[in-house]
């Protein structure tokens, strides 16, 4: 594997071999497509293979590209019903390599970016879906204290947090103005429902291609890109999926809008909301259409700053980035059509 990453691989193997038990150099990288928030590389060393995540250098937006959040949940949540990466060791140091990183275990996974899951016979597909539907109910059933993960996040109302949270981070990576973003956040500021009481770790980027799944089986091996993970409140993850699938299909969108999901052995919406009610014992979700309005104007928060970092220099991918940022107008107009069902 040739080195093609803008990795100080010989900083690294010095900082790794003085922190982490067993490593042993020299390494070579190699930088993962994707990873848009995060820079993400495969590490191959005389030691074995790693992941390394990074916080992007340059200005960012404050609480953003928590590395050493990421590090801390899927810490905690080894060996639990939530299958994780290993991870082995956490460098807040920025002057190592310029910015704070984490290195995990190389899980042999396989991972889906499109959801309509075309290389997958039609019967193969559905186990997926099933297993998708059972970790994410796990995630939301840990024990916060046995874990550790009691002061994980604030207390309150999650929604009004991440609401008020999300129109900031808008505001500060804003470069054009969307006149339907600007009435989706009003919307969502004035719909935000009483706290009931559910208080849970949430993902906060759960989908179908933060997940590898194991190579012979349906079975998750690990979960994923945890640097939105707080504890809030769990009906935002299970929108966020609904939200990902009503988007157009392809490798952009990764969405199953118009695809005759029977005939293809695809979950329908309320098939998942209904196994993940099942699996925590819940009657119903009242509202729904608010939790998903809520989604596509969190996650047309996100793109733009993607679209922000792009201009500014400090993507991952720039010209992905862009292409990206393009979907936050449709993003905020599908949120306001989620809205008019809450």
């Amino acid at each position: 594997m040739k080195d093609t990453s803008s990795l100080n691989t010989k900083a690294v193997d010095n900082w790794l071999s003085q922190h982490m038990p067993g490593f042993q150099g020299p390494s070579e990288a190699q930088k993962c497509e994707g990873g848009q928030s995060n820079p993400t590389f495969r590490i191959n060393a005389k030691s074995g293979f790693y992941i390394l995540r990074q916080k992007p250098p340059g200005v960012l937006l404050k609480s953003a590209h928590a590395v050493d959040r990421e590090f801390r949940v899927q810490q905690a949540l080894f060996c639990s019903d939530v299958p994780v990466a290993r991870v082995h060791v956490l460098c807040e140091d920025d002057s190592v390599i310029g910015s704070a990183f984490y290195v995990m275990e190389m899980v042999d996974g396989k991972s889906f970016e499109d959801p309509r899951l075309p290389e997958l016979a039609v019967d193969e597909r559905k186990p997926i879906f099933h297993e998708m539907n059972r970790v994410l109910a796990a995630i939301h059933s840990v024990n916060l204290k046995t874990t550790g993960l009691s002061d994980f996040g604030p207390d309150g109302n999650y929604y009004q947090r991440q609401t008020d949270r999300w129109i900031k981070q808008y505001h500060a990576s804003e470069t054009e103005a969307i006149s339907e973003m600007g009435e989706l956040m009003q919307w969502v500021h004035a719909n935000i429902p009483e706290d009931d009481g559910q208080r849970t770790l949430v993902h906060g980027d759960y989908r179908i291609d933060n997940i590898l799944f194991s190579q012979k089986s349906p079975n998750c091996l690990a979960v994923l890109d945890w640097e939105l993970s707080t504890l809030g409140h769990p009906y935002a993850d299970l929108a966020a999926v609904i939200m990902q699938w009503r988007m157009q299909p392809g490798l952009e969108g990764r969405g199953l809008s118009g695809v005759n999901r029977k005939a293809q052995g695809i979950m329908e919406d309320q098939e998942f909301v209904d196994a993940y009610c099942a699996k925590r014992n819940l009657a119903e979700i009242k509202h729904f259409g608010f939790y998903l309005a809520f989604c596509y104007f969190r996650m047309a928060g996100i793109l733009q700053g993607v679209k922000k970092r792009a201009l500014d220099g400090n993507a991952s991918n720039p010209e992905r980035a862009l292409k990206m940022g393009r979907y936050v107008p449709d993003l905020a107009k599908a949120g306001l059509k989620a809205a008019r069902t809450a």
